[in-house]
């Protein structure tokens, strides 16, 4: 079963930009995928299309099973609330907010109720190893511990699909590759990982990698 699939997707933008060019791509449940590329190549794109961010100009989506051909914004910020989670190069953290109530802001649009929020966020900080840093704000957290808060709040809602766009660009070798490590184990629990990366090393670590240029993939490659 796939988790994501594109089908001759495309994106254009004014101006004759093509970001996109009939892109066919199928993720199966599971897997972890590295997409790599120069800057300007669609990862981007494609990425934000793959997490409903974005609409294609033309072609096929389908996420979770769900062709989301005219589907109403609405349900696609339900899609978004229960089955996709979002780990970004910037922390996009609340500054004068703690961890903890960073990381259950994550479930604010599930319709979960406050005391079931702050005992998912406590889970999902002790499962990146932060149970210990729960009432500190971010200015008291190492670069680090900030992405680790940023992960715990893609996957407080335990969604199915993660997607990471440069999760280590801000952060130092040893740092960074602690956070790799950490979404490979959490996808190790069954979640499909796709995740952007200039880092050669970081792409070599995962079992598929999407290469892209001129917003084509002009390679698939299998471990």
């Amino acid at each position: 079963m796939s988790s994501i699939h594109l089908q001759d997707v495309s994106r254009r933008y004014p101006g004759g930009v093509i970001a996109l060019d009939r892109v066919s791509v199928e993720i199966a449940t599971g897997e972890r995928v590295a997409i790599v590329g120069p800057s300007g190549s669609g990862k981007t794109t494609m990425l934000t299309i793959m997490g409903t961010l974005e609409r294609p100009s033309s072609g096929q989506v389908r996420i979770a099973g769900r062709d989301l051909a005219g589907v109403p914004d609405a349900e696609l910020s339900a899609l978004r609330a229960h089955r996709l989670g979002f780990v970004f190069q910037s922390f996009h953290l609340q500054e004068r907010t703690s961890a903890l109530k960073n990381v259950a802001g994550g479930m604010l649009y599930t319709g979960a109720a406050r005391g079931e929020r702050r005992e998912a966020a406590l889970r999902a900080l002790e499962r990146v190893g932060l149970s210990h840093r729960v009432g500190h704000l971010p200015s008291a957290l190492s670069g680090g511990e900030r992405q680790r808060v940023a992960i715990a709040r893609a996957i407080v809602k335990r969604p199915p699909i993660l997607l990471a766009d440069e999760p280590t660009g801000n952060l130092d070798s040893a740092a960074g590759g602690a956070v790799i490590e950490l979404l490979h184990r959490l996808a190790a629990d069954g979640a499909t990982l796709v995740l952007i990366t200039h880092d050669a090393q970081v792409a070599a670590s995962f079992p598929r990698r999407l290469h892209m240029r001129d917003g084509h993939i002009v390679a698939d490659e299998r471990a």
